[in-house]
């Protein structure tokens, strides 16, 4: 089943599932944008959500609790974000979504540490938030490896071992056997897998490995052998699962690709729930504009905000 034949509800349901790490209004010199690759690698789909004049970010974290509904978010609380009082915000969340979603607390290191262990009493006893209150060191390297322990914890990854996108018509797949050359388009592609379909019956035999297989994921073009692990039916096509492997014997693709693999899986991921949060931002925007009063805007914290 070709990309162009799934429907806007089946791109949606693959785009929404598996859990979700925001990190919302961090500090890009503490925590940068170009951790969320190396997240990626790690299993976790993380992404940045910033204060802007578009939406409030009270309204996008609202879309993003009810659209991603298996979510860990994670404030900065030293972020200025006209209308909102961190302390308030967050306890009013963990009351109204208690058990619906998981919220963590960052924050610059504090050199005092009596108003340190203030923050951790309000957020981790009093309000009682699941994921951390974290203090961030001033070394973005540290700060990775604090917040990658952090997401380990919390189960960051869900139930996904590894990340799996979505791919365009562009992607295929190619190889020779001794009845001559098969072509497939692949539909989905992770680290270690991916699926794909065939113009006919092939000839090989479950758990067998191929040979120099020429793909082409959305542009990314590279030879690797791999492994037929599964074949089942779906909308009267044979859907084939193969499982990548290198010259070591090992599952995945050789180490030189990896990274570029990565980078073609984290772009192809973000750019589509990019554009499903962008898209769901700007109706949350009409909506404020549309339905809510001047008054309601001042109480719920808008005012700051040209709708």
């Amino acid at each position: 089943m070709p990309l162009t034949n799934l429907n806007g509800s089946d791109l949606q349901e693959h785009i929404i599932e598996g859990r979700k790490t925001f990190f919302i209004c961090p500090d890009a010199t503490l925590l940068p944008e170009t951790f969320l690759e190396d997240f990626m690698a790690r299993g976790y789909e993380a992404y940045i959500i910033g204060d802007d004049r578009y939406c409030p970010l009270k309204a996008k974290v609202e879309v993003i609790i009810e659209t991603f509904t298996d979510s860990i978010l994670f404030f900065y609380i030293d972020a200025d974000v006209p209308g909102i009082k961190w302390e308030k915000y967050i306890r009013e969340l963990q009351e109204k979504y208690m058990g619906r979603i998981l919220i963590g607390v960052l924050y610059a290191k504090r050199q005092n540490e009596e108003e340190k262990a203030m923050l951790e009493k309000y957020y981790l006893f009093t309000v009682g938030i699941q994921c951390g209150c974290i203090s961030l060191e001033y070394q973005k390297a540290k700060n990775f490896i604090l917040i990658d322990k952090v997401m380990y914890a919390n189960q960051a990854c869900g139930r996904r071992k590894n990340i799996r996108a979505i791919c365009d018509t562009r992607s295929k797949v190619s190889f020779v056997t001794k009845h001559g050359q098969i072509k497939g388009n692949i539909l989905d592609v992770s680290m270690s897998h991916f699926s794909c379909i065939f113009e006919r019956t092939l000839d090989i035999q479950m758990y067998e490995k191929v040979p120099k297989m020429l793909i082409n994921i959305n542009g990314l073009h590279f030879v690797s052998d791999a492994i037929l692990v599964m074949q089942r039916q779906k909308n009267g096509v044979m859907l084939n699962v193969f499982v990548f492997s290198n010259s070591m014997g090992q599952q995945g693709v050789e180490s030189d690709l990896q990274s570029r693999l990565l980078e073609r899986i984290y772009q192809m991921t973000s750019d589509k729930t990019k554009s499903l949060m962008r898209y769901k931002f700007e109706d949350a925007r009409k909506h404020l504009r549309d339905y809510m009063s001047e008054d309601d805007l001042w109480e719920a914290g808008y005012r700051e905000y040209e709708l």
